[in-house]
This record gives C-alpha cells, structure tokens and sequence, in this order.
C-alpha cells in the first residue's frame, strides 16, 4: 500500500509540474506578434483618459485607460509620450437599450453590450523606434492576436495622425 501511495505522489507532484510548466508556457507565449507586447497585469484598474464611440464597421464604445505615466502625461500634455506609457483600449459591442428606453420618451439610451477586444499601445522609443516608438496588441478573450498583418495595421493607421499627437488617437478627458 505503501508503495501505491508514493507513486500517486510522485505521479501528482509530475503533473503539477507539467502543468505549471504549460502554464508558463502559455503566459509567455501570450504576447503579439512582431511588438511582443503582453496584457498589463492590473490594467482594468488604471485610471479613465476618455470614452470613444467608434461608429461604422466597428460599431463599438470604448474605455480608454492609462497607467500613471501615461495618465499624467494626458494631464499635463506631454507629447511625445514618455517611455513606460501603456494605453488600454477596451471595446464593446454599442447596442441599444430597450429596458432603458422603456423609461424615457424616446429611444435613447446605448449601453456596452459584449466585449469585442483590448487593445494595448506601449511607449517605448528605443525597442520600438521603427514605429514611432510604440508596440501595440490585441487580445479577444484575453488571448493575444496572432495576425501580423493585423499588429502592422496598427502603425499603419496611427500614422495618419498629426504627429503632435504621438500617433495617440485619444485626448484626456476632465
């Protein structure tokens, strides 16, 4: 019986380890592809910039979030962004309300229906000097995009922005 003990140990002690070890796997493969950037541990406890609605195709109302550096550069307006500012998009599907529009007049009220995704923007002017010092990312369900054609898309699309602005679509809101 003895025997029979010590190998359900050994044999449970093997699969914790194979299993931290998957799960190690996992966490570090979890970033995007070509900026290698992950999900911020704590992001959806950063601070509000603003709120977008982004309408067509998307379709969608969005959270912007900023860790400290980047909150505090939104305030006071420093541009370019300091190295170490990390902005977290998070979109929702924009839909209607009819439970809230029962109270009003009028149909009125949009709400945040289910989540789409998060995207992340890091500042880093050195590792990311070929595109204007950001890295960027995409996570649905808390899983990082793999579509490199999708992480160039993003450079792509921020450049059309006047560059005072440090390629950031956003602007803090009081």
């Amino acid at each position: 019986m003895r025997n029979i003990s010590v190998f359900f140990l050994q044999a449970s002690g093997i699969a914790a380890i194979c299993i931290a070890v998957a799960a190690a796997a996992v966490a570090t493969d979890n970033v995007s592809p070509i900026y290698g950037v992950a999900l911020p541990e704590g992001y959806r406890d950063w601070k509000m910039i603003t709120v977008a609605h982004e309408a067509g195709k998307n379709n969608d109302i969005r959270a912007i979030l900023g860790n400290e550096i980047a909150v505090q550069a939104f305030r006071e307006g420093t541009r370019p962004f300091p190295d170490g500012s990390v902005i977290a998009r998070l979109a929702y599907v924009y839909k209607s309300s009819p439970e809230n529009d029962a109270v009003f007049p009028a149909p009125q009220s949009f709400v945040a229906g289910d989540p789409t995704n998060v995207q992340i923007s890091v500042k880093d002017s050195k590792k990311y000097a070929d595109s204007g010092g950001w890295g960027y990312a995409q996570f649905e369900n808390g899983l990082a995009n793999q579509s490199a054609p999708l992480m160039k898309s993003c450079f792509a699309c921020h450049t059309m922005l006047d560059r005072s602005k440090d390629f950031v679509f956003s602007h803090y809101s009081q």
